[in-house]
């Protein structure tokens, strides 16, 4: 899948367009996607793409020309049945609001067709709307609220827990 990102340069008249394609994420990808959180969060990532080979999960990249990613997010096939569901969705800060996160979406609902489910679910923090205007905007629907926690390493090197109360979405695909 091969599509553009437009970003404003400091000019209104000035735009910048890079091509961007979406594929597997590697274990070697990692080291340019502390971006998308801490050295905890990485190593996470990297114990969940070992569930790739097993079929249990598959996690995707959108990636620039240079091969550099600047989107990521997996999905998982284990946790509800009859669905896949969409987590560690996480887009370059830099590049927040160009269309990334909703390219990465829709290649990650094609896998799950691809998969033979024809259900997509999510689920958001309650204290960030701007995301779940997004997945309301691609018809994401709430259905219902649960707790999570992980643990998170601060600049400072501890880690802590962080515990917040999300909002269960789905889409039918």
């Amino acid at each position: 899948m091969l599509t553009a990102v437009t970003t404003a340069l400091d000019s209104e008249d000035a735009a910048l367009i890079v091509p961007v394609r979406v594929r597997d994420l590697l274990p070697r990808d990692l080291p340019a996607c502390s971006w998308s959180g801490s050295g905890t969060h990485l190593r996470q990532v990297e114990r969940e793409l070992v569930r790739v080979a097993a079929g249990e999960v598959d996690y995707l990249a959108v990636c620039t020309p240079m091969d550099l990613p600047v989107a990521i997010g997996g999905i998982d096939y284990q946790v509800r049945e009859k669905a896949g569901t969409l987590w560690q969705l996480a887009v370059l800060p830099a590049l927040q609001s160009r269309g990334l996160g909703t390219l990465l979406i829709r290649a990650a609902e094609q896998r799950i067709r691809n998969h033979g489910l024809r259900r997509a679910e999510l689920a958001v923090e309650e204290d960030n709307p701007r995301a779940r205007a997004l997945y309301e905007r691609l018809g994401y629907v709430a259905y219902g609220r649960e707790p999570d926690a992980w643990d998170e390493e601060g600049p400072d090197g501890v880690i802590r827990r962080h515990e917040t109360m999300c909002v269960l979405m789905h889409r039918d695909l």
